[in-house]
């Protein structure tokens, strides 16, 4: 069978994807990336804001446009939270919620048996995956309480892999071809509570026990790391990368109360100041909501100016969005619209700034970049992008098509954007800048 899988939403939800896709292929299946190709199509839907849940309905109607002999499967927190709404959909075939979705791929198999048939070599060209790093789910669930959250509701509470599993899933990614791979959960660092063990013994049994290139972690809620978690980064470990990324929501602390965070400004820079110090050239990005129910001008002016004192080197920025069942939903003060728009402006402009800020210490430098995806600009030229160990964003234009996907490189930063570096290729047998003028040259040749 020919089956499209699409995603909306988290890292969760993108590794979970992954995953259905890998197990397609291992059953003989064809993974498509044009939906008019496909027999199925797969959402896995996003219910985080009342916005992403308008986003999974009009997903599944647009893919049902796209192909309408296809049968459509919904699963994710969506499918979770509105099924009946789902399932009146046109075309929606199979809702599966969050317990189920575990196993969607034999559910598919079982239920479109007819439709399974084994790739052909003239299949190939549509199964690649341009993918160079892969997201692994290692954790499931939340038991925390943030008042503007109804993840915990449609997730359920924490529960972990095995170690054993997550090691042998990196072997086969491994295998597979993956320079990198993400560590992803709904709660990430609560890795290991409901079996006795932590994410520092996941990842430092997995840097042990693996030849794995790149690993990376996803968020982390500030409240779990433990100041000697950071050794893990030491000397003998640059496998593990520099970046770091930890949800603050707010630089408010009248503001993360009401929010249900487990941190304070006071708390969350020491966190920082012990990560920087313990970790080379760290990046650090974060996520931000404004117009929080109750927030003033003065407590925006907190936020913002906070934000700007810890120097991030991205931040996520999220107008508030009220989701029914939420306690946040039923709280006074509600923003309005307006001045959720000019605050999200104004905490833009300042990140702007912190980020290009951050892009320009590392201007001068040679960094291992993996290189993800090429991009033909003009006739003759081609632009190619990828990303530094410590998560920046890297453009490169070359006079002449180079093998580059899925390789890790030294590669020169001479300048920045403001939002982005450009790159340009080193090797040991060429200084930096011998190569910079070499590559440059020859374009303006």
């Amino acid at each position: 069978m020919r089956v499209y899988i699409d995603t909306l939403g988290c890292r969760l939800n993108e590794a979970e994807s992954e995953s259905w896709a890998r197990q397609l292929r291992d059953a003989g299946q064809q993974v498509v990336v044009d939906p008019a190709q496909a027999d199925i199509c797969v959402l896995n839907s996003c219910a985080v804001t009342a916005e992403a849940g308008r986003k999974s309905r009009q997903r599944l109607r647009r893919l049902h446009r796209y192909n309408p002999q296809a049968c459509l499967v919904a699963a994710g927190c969506y499918a979770t939270m509105a099924p009946e709404t789902v399932a009146a959909l046109p075309g929606v075939a199979l809702v599966l919620d969050n317990q189920q979705k575990t196993q969607l791929v034999p559910t598919v198999l079982r239920r479109w048996a007819s439709l399974a048939r084994p790739i052909t070599v003239a299949d190939a060209p549509a199964t690649a995956t341009a993918r160079t790093r892969a997201f692994l789910k290692v954790q499931d669930g939340c038991n925390n309480h943030c008042t503007y959250c109804i993840v915990r509701e449609l997730r359920g509470r924490e529960r972990s892999i095995p170690v054993p599993e997550v090691v042998h899933a990196v072997h086969q990614l491994r295998a597979a071809g993956y320079q990198e791979v993400v560590l992803t959960g709904v709660h990430l660092g609560a890795y290991g509570h409901d079996r006795g063990q932590t994410l520092y013994d996941l990842v430092a049994t997995i840097l042990a026990e693996t030849d794995l290139p790149r690993l990376r972690l996803s968020s982390l809620e500030p409240w779990d790391l433990p100041p000697h978690f950071f050794d893990l980064w030491g000397e003998s470990q640059k496998r593990l990368l520099p970046h770091l990324h930890l949800p603050l929501q707010s630089g408010c602390d009248g503001t993360l109360r009401r929010m249900g965070r487990h941190t304070t400004r006071r708390d969350f820079a020491a966190l920082l100041a012990t990560a920087r110090g313990a970790i080379p050239d760290l990046t650090v990005t974060t996520d931000i909501i404004v117009g929080f129910p109750g927030e003033t001008d003065a407590d925006f002016a907190a936020s913002l100016a906070f934000v700007r004192q810890m120097a991030f080197g991205h931040v996520h920025i999220f107008p508030y969005s009220q989701r029914e069942g939420t306690p946040a939903s039923l709280l006074p003060d509600q923003v309005a619209p307006a001045v959720k728009k000019a605050r999200v402006r104004a905490m833009q402009k300042v990140t702007a700034a912190g980020r290009a800020d951050h892009l320009a210490q590392f201007v001068g430098q040679v960094r291992a970049v993996l290189w993800e995806q090429e991009e033909r600009t003009v006739p003759g030229y081609h632009r190619w992008q990828g990303l530094t160990d410590n998560y920046l964003r890297v453009e490169m234009e070359l006079p002449a098509p180079m093998a580059l996907h899925n390789r890790i490189l030294p590669t020169y930063l001479q300048a920045s954007d403001g939002a982005k570096l450009i790159g340009a290729l080193t090797s040991p047998a060429l200084t930096q800048r011998g190569k910079e003028r070499e590559l440059w040259a020859a374009r303006e040749r």
